[in-house]
Formats: C-alpha cells, structure tokens, sequence
C-alpha cells in the first residue's frame, strides 16, 4: 500500500468518528438529564428548603429549557471546558487527566499479562488438538468467562494478602509509604522509573500485579478462544499442507505462514477487550480501591453528577474512536491487501 493510499484510509475513518463523535454528545447528554435524583439538591445538602434547592438550580443553568442547555454545553466542549463535578468540586477535566491513567495503567498491563498466556496457550491448543493442552485452554476460558472479577479479586486478596501476605494491603496505586514520583507519563511504574526510584518502582509494581491479575484473568479467555480458532483454521489451509510437503521447517511454517495469516482476527478481538475492559473494569478498581475513571464514573451516577457522567462518556468514546483508528492502521500494516479498495 502507498503512503498516499494510508493517509486516505486515515482520513477517511477520522471522518466517519465525526459523526458517531456527536451522536455520543447529544445521547449522553439526553440520558444523564433523564437520570433519577436532583443534583441541585444534592449540592444543597439535606437540610435545604424548597427556595434554596430552587436557587441553586437556577445557578446551576437547570432551569432552562434542554435545546438552551445543550448549547451551552457544546459552547463549553468546544472551549475544552467539561464542567465543575458536585461531587468533588474538581473540575471534571483535571478529575479525569488525573485518573484515567490509573485506568490505563491497570489495563495495559492486564492485557499484557492476557496476551502473554492466552496467545501461546490459543497456539498450543491448535497445533495440539484434543490433547491436554487443548483440554486446558478450554478449561482456561470456561473459567475466566464464568468467574467474576469481584470474586476473583477478593479471592486473590484472601490467599495472598491475609493468607500468605505477600501482596500489600489493596489500597490503592501506592502505600502510605512512599510518595507520588514525579508526573511524566502518569503511570507510576514508569513514572518512577524514569525518576531512577526503584523503591517506588517496585511498590508501584506491587500495587499493581493482583488487580492487573484480576482484570487479566477475565480478559485472557477471547483472546486464547480467537487465537486457537484462527489459528486451527489457517493450519487446515491448502498453503499450510504445500508448506509442509515442500519440507519447510516446523517453527518456520508455524509462525512465518500460520500465525501471520491468523493474526489479523486477534488483533480485531484485542482491541475489543481492551475497549471493554477500559470500561468494566469498575469492579476491579472497587475492590482494590483504584483511583481510576470507572469508580469515579460510578460515584457521579449515584448523585446525578451530570458533568461528570458527560465528561467520562465522552472520554471513553473517544478512547473507542481513537483505538479503532489505531486497530484499521494496523491491519494496513499487516494485511496490504486493504489497500487495494482505496
């Protein structure tokens, strides 16, 4: 494919978010007005009468109509501006700067422990079927789909902090015991890192392991189902059997010719579970205490916090946007044949 053909394959899927940009402003924006509760009350405090509630929704633009509202709120989008949480008083944009790379952080490196089990084992089980490998993949992924995430991460709270105590205390990104290093990238592993901290580093690190273990569990068993299903259906390929009555090496024939070929189906099903898990893993940060976007997403729907709720929709949308963008660009790597429909 020529640079030419890429950069028109880009921009024509920056195009297409456009609008799929702004069906996700006007439904986010309808469906948190539609949400139960009153936030003007809430700000109030219980103790308020009926005028001072009135008062503040009046300051707080909810009196007027909804057409007058969404502009107003687009005006603000468009200044980068997500609103003041009520729940917090932060403004929504410094809450979400703040925490989402927590988020980040506990996701990327749970799909990193996810790939690095689930790919080999999704290859053992198709190269070996209906053999104990093959019966362990399968067992894999029964047990990562039916086991929820709550479970498993108190489950491995039990055993390897109260139990065995080799886990610290599920508190959050880091103990009380050492400081924040310096914001570079916002994930605090290489945060420190780049400080030379390896003490920070390495409790970090430690923090960090049970719920990446926990998300990766349940994110590892469509990643080992898809790689052993692309995987068993390149091998029966007529290429594979040329392959191999040409006498090419095992390994060569495995990974240059099947896995290749196989992986364009993986990588479509990989950035589907880390968008997924971008956004489930609410659960995961509950139970560990993880400062990220989904625990704060849950505490502004529970007191009607409509600039927050607006402000992390939109940041997941465009998370999903700018993924999917990434994940086209990719298969134009790998598979050049797209390129051809340019």
């Amino acid at each position: 494919m020529t640079h030419l053909a890429r950069s028109r394959l880009v921009g024509w899927r920056l195009l297409q978010a456009i609008p799929v940009i702004v069906g996700i402003i006007i439904v986010s924006f309808l469906l948190t007005r539609a949400l139960p509760g009153d936030p003007a009350a809430y700000f109030a405090g219980p103790a308020a009468d009926a005028a001072s509630i009135e008062q503040i929704r009046v300051s707080m633009g909810l009196d007027r109509p909804l057409p007058v509202q969404f502009v107003a709120y687009v005006q603000d989008l468009v200044r980068g501006d997500l609103g003041i949480s009520i729940s917090t008083g932060q403004p929504v944009m410094h809450e979400l700067t703040t925490r989402l790379p927590a988020s980040l952080e506990l996701t990327g490196v749970a799909l990193l422990f996810s790939i690095a089990i689930a790919m080999p084992l999704g290859i053992l089980a198709a190269t070996r079927p209906n053999s104990w490998v093959d019966h362990l993949c399968r067992a894999v992924v029964t047990a990562g789909v039916s086991l929820p995430t709550f479970f498993t991460g108190l489950a491995l709270i039990y055993v390897f902090y109260y139990l065995l105590g080799w886990s610290p205390s599920p508190m959050g990104r880091l103990d009380f015991l050492h400081l924040s290093p310096p914001k570079v990238t916002g994930f605090y592993v290489i945060d420190a890192l780049l400080a030379r901290d390896l003490e920070t580093a390495r409790a970090a690190l430690a923090q960090l392991l049970l719920p990446a273990i926990t998300l990766g569990l349940f994110t590892l068993a469509p990643i080992a189902r898809m790689t052993r299903a692309a995987m068993l259906q390149i091998l029966e390929g007529e290429f594979i059997r040329t392959a191999r009555a040409a006498g090419l090496p095992r390994r060569q024939v495995l990974f240059t010719y099947a896995l290749r070929n196989a992986i364009l189906p993986v990588i479509t099903t990989l950035g589907m579970v880390f968008s997924f898990a971008l956004g489930a893993n609410v659960l995961v940060e509950k139970v560990f205490s993880w400062p990220g976007i989904g625990s704060y997403a849950v505490e502004a729907l529970v007191v009607s916090d409509y600039a927050a709720v607006q402000g992390f929709v939109l940041t997941m949308a465009l998370l999903f946007v700018t993924l999917n963008l990434i994940i086209d660009v990719i298969y134009t790597l790998v598979d050049p044949r797209l390129g051809l429909e340019e």
